[in-house]
């Protein structure tokens, strides 16, 4: 699963004033994408707005994805709940001829228990015909997946390759790349911590602000992984005031501002999420045309 090494990017699902989805902005993000050194793209996560996307549209999304993708990367499919019944229904009412893997959750609300936990991704994986890897964000689930059930998962389900871990604490991804098994992915989720993670042993990140600056942001991680502590965080300090800007009032609200500055797509959003708002905007446009 050496795919899943570098640089993943959690796409928007970009949006018309109408809030119809704007395919002619979803084809120029992923050229942006797969012409500037992005490893793979992820389908349907939180940034995609996943929570306000029909089942209908989610398809229609997946398949012009992969009409413009063109095997070029490697393609991952967010398909996870808190309904455990509802996700391997989905998972087998969709048409995966074109996704290398599912990025699939943590249960979310319910808030249930480390062997819950553990059932609900032992019958996802048991389902699933594809690579899983797991989603930790405490942040939205209001349950934290300790290690110990993530590496419980990653020994006894072959399917199980890696975890997206976002729990923005150091101390549990060192633990996680201290005691996974052989061959199993330890990937950032937090933009913020997707660099040390990286020096320390992880496999990279899955990445919001990556989509908007793929060239330096990838080559940041490869970076990272090669053990360049110096090149690798000259590009950091440079993409540092950005990230922390475009998670300062909402996700994905923040990075369509920056990909709305840069031409790719325009900033609308689903409610209950409103657009960044114009002072925010101001700064974000700012710090993008220094990047440049």
């Amino acid at each position: 699963m050496n795919q899943f090494i570098g640089t993943g990017v959690a796409l928007i699902t970009p949006f018309n004033a109408d809030l119809s989805i704007d395919f002619e902005g979803l084809s120029k993000l992923v050229n942006h994408n797969n012409e500037n050194g992005t490893e793979y793209l992820v389908i349907s996560g939180t940034t995609g707005e996943s929570a306000t996307i029909t089942f209908e549209e989610k398809q229609d999304i997946v398949k012009h994805i992969a009409k413009v993708n063109n095997k070029r990367v490697p393609l991952v499919l967010g398909i996870g709940g808190n309904n455990t019944s509802a996700v391997i229904s989905e998972i087998e009412a969709t048409d995966l001829s074109e996704i290398d893997a599912l990025l699939s959750v943590s249960p979310y609300y319910s808030k249930p228990t480390q062997e819950g936990i553990y059932q609900h991704f032992k019958a996802v994986s048991e389902a699933s015909p594809l690579p899983i890897i797991l989603y930790n964000v405490p942040g939205r689930t209001s349950s934290n997946m300790l290690p110990e059930t993530t590496l419980r998962l990653a020994r006894d389900f072959e399917n199980v390759i890696a975890v997206k871990e976002a729990g923005n604490k150091m101390s549990q991804y060192f633990q996680l790349i201290k005691d996974k098994p052989e061959g199993f992915h330890i990937i950032s989720g937090d933009d913020d911590l997707a660099l040390p993670v990286a020096l320390g042993g992880g496999s990279g990140v899955i990445s919001v602000i990556g989509q908007a600056f793929p060239k330096l942001f990838s080559q940041m991680i490869r970076d990272g992984i090669a053990g360049k502590a110096k090149e690798s965080f000259d590009a950091h300090y440079k993409l540092m005031e950005v990230t922390s800007l475009i998670f300062s009032e909402n996700n994905p609200a923040g990075i369509k501002a920056v990909l709305d500055s840069l031409n790719i797509t325009k900033p609308h959003v689903r409610l209950p999420l409103v657009e960044a708002s114009d002072a925010l905007k101001a700064k974000i446009k700012n710090e993008a045309q220094k990047i440049g």
